[in-house]
Parts: structure tokens; C-alpha cells; sequence
């Protein structure tokens, strides 16, 4: 088990905010905490977390609630349209005032930059539940899964198929630090962030891991071990809607595309997802697919991030 006094207090608004050593001990700390239930409660006792929301979501805020009162701690939803944010309070005096009341806020909004202005005015460790930029919290649960399936975190290749967004640009940097070879196949134009991906390839060099991005979703197949898309529209597009349907028109994770694969390919989506789309229903109920297990997961791992970073 790794030092946990690394990263208590630590902000994660970038899954580039953490070490090698601090992901594994996430990792195996979500682990532990699965397999046993008894180790779960009093973690966080007396320990109040804050939600607050720009974006709808499932999966994340009922995993961050449910953990957090498993860990024997509270948690407050905090809607956007709620506070006196939404009457021009500065974002610096809401994060001062909040830090007097909760032990930790967990942030889903649209802009990175709002993350790093309330992590520059809290004293209290914030937490990136999804931006436009980054998911980090959806990255380090579904290495759980990888993980449980794989039976090892190192020697493996991982596709992603789709829209180089948020989810995909948390994954090319996880692998830059943890020295996996990824290739992302997306439409020309819907590559990932150039300053995410070259930061990415900074920490491959140091890893040893391969960055690769192509516009050819057949070739980026080729000795995958993951197969891993998202939606083609993220929330707040839905105005590209038809312009990114067409584009994305041959980047559908089915059948065929599968074949390229190695034989014992796994199937990733974070969920919500649009079948008929990026994903066929045959492939997202099929042998492969262990998408089920990633969402339950997102349970799982929100455990061990919270009981490694609140103080």
C-alpha cells in the first residue's frame, strides 16, 4: 500500500494532479474497500462533502452520495441555480464560505478554469466530477475494472474510438503516467485537446508508454486489449448534434471494427450511451462488453477516492 499522507488534502482537478504511486494507492484502496464492508464505515465520520452541480448526472453524483455516507460521512447537493452563484457571487467568496462548512467539495461544471478558481480560494480539497475539459474520477474507476478483468494494470493496449473529449483526454494522460500504450481514433477535427495531448506525450517519455492518434479507427484496433468509447454529442453540444453524427458516421464500435481486435478484447463506455450510435447493441450487451461492471465500479472507485483525499 502506498503512503497515504501523499495526497490527503490534495486537489484532483486534472488526473495529471497525481503520481504513479498516489493512482495505485487510490487503486488499491477501491479495491480493499470493495471486497470489505466493514473497513467501509466511520472513514469519514463527522466529515460533511459538498456536491455542486452545473450538469445533470446519474452515475457520478449517486456514487459520490452513496460512498460518502458509506465512509459514514454527509453529503449536500448543491444545485447551481440554488446558490448565490447564480446572482453573480464571485466564485472566490462562495469557495471561502463553503470551506467554513463542508470538508471537501466535489465539482461537476463546464469550464476547468471554474475548478481552479475554487481550488485556489478553498482550504479544503476539490475534487473534479467532470468538465469539459477532464473526468478524472471516471478514469481512475474504470482502471478498477480494468484492473479486476485484467488481472494487472501494466502490458496492455487501449483504444479509444470516438470524440476526442474530456473522458478521452483524462485516459491519453492516465496512460502517459502510468506507462500504457493508447491510440485514439477520432474524426479529423475531433482529435483531443493538442495541450492535453502534449503534455501526454511528455509523461510517455518518461514512462515508456505510446501516445498515438489517428483518424483511421480500423488501424488504431489492431492488438487491442480495451476497446473503450463515449457519446459522439457531450453535454452542452447537442447544437452540433447532425454536423458531429455524420462525421462520427464510421468511428460506431460493432462487430466489425471488433474483429480487429485481439480475441480476448474488453468493451468500455462510460454511460450514458446512444445505441446505434457509437455503440451497437449487439456489442454493448455482448460477451465483451463489461460496461456494467465499469458503472457499478463508479461506486467503488468514488469510495476509494474520497477515503484517500479527505482529510
Amino acid at each position: 500500500m502506498r503512503h497515504l499522507g501523499v495526497i490527503k488534502g490534495k486537489d484532483i482537478l486534472s488526473i495529471a494532479d497525481l503520481s504513479k504511486d498516489s493512482h495505485y494507492h487510490i487503486l488499491e484502496e477501491s479495491k480493499r474497500l470493495k471486497g470489505n464492508i466493514k473497513e467501509r464505515t466511520g472513514l469519514l465520520r463527522s466529515r460533511t462533502l459538498g456536491l455542486f452541480f452545473e450538469k445533470p448526472s446519474t452515475r457520478t453524483r449517486v456514487s459520490f452520495e452513496t460512498a460518502t455516507y458509506q465512509l459514514g460521512g454527509n453529503a449536500v447537493y448543491l444545485r447551481s441555480d440554488e446558490l448565490q452563484l447564480k446572482r453573480d457571487e464571485p466564485i472566490k467568496d462562495t469557495a471561502r464560505v463553503l470551506s467554513s462548512y463542508l470538508d471537501g467539495l466535489i465539482i461537476r461544471t463546464y469550464e476547468q478554469d471554474t475548478l481552479k478558481e475554487f481550488a485556489e480560494h478553498a482550504d479544503i480539497p476539490v475534487i473534479n466530477a467532470l468538465s469539459d475539459l477532464e473526468h478524472p474520477t471516471q478514469i481512475i474507476c474504470d482502471f478498477l475494472t480494468i484492473w479486476e478483468v485484467k488481472g494487472r494494470l501494466e502490458d496492455f493496449n487501449i483504444t479509444w474510438v470516438g470524440d476526442g473529449n474530456n473522458v478521452c483526454n483524462s485516459l491519453i494522460l492516465f496512460c502517459g503516467i502510468m506507462g500504457l500504450n493508447i491510440s485514439a481514433a477520432c474524426p479529423m477535427g475531433y482529435e483531443p485537446n493538442s495541450g492535453i495531448l502534449k503534455k501526454a506525450k511528455k509523461l510517455a517519455a518518461n514512462s515508456g508508454s505510446n501516445i498515438n492518434v489517428t483518424n483511421d479507427p480500423f488501424k488504431a484496433v489492431k492488438n487491442a486489449d480495451v476497446l473503450y468509447t463515449d457519446v459522439w454529442v457531450s453535454m452542452g453540444q447537442e447544437k452540433d448534434a447532425v454536423i458531429k453524427e455524420k462525421a462520427f458516421e464510421n468511428f460506431q464500435i460493432n462487430t466489425n471494427l471488433l474483429k480487429g481486435a485481439k480475441d480476448d478484447v474488453v468493451v468500455m463506455h462510460c454511460l450514458p450511451a446512444h445505441r446505434g450510435m457509437e455503440i451497437t447493441d449487439e456489442v454493448l450487451e455482448g460477451e465483451k462488453s463489461i460496461v456494467w461492471r465499469q458503472a457499478e465500479n463508479k461506486l467503488h472507485g468514488a469510495r476509494g477516492i474520497l477515503a484517500s483525499i479527505i482529510p
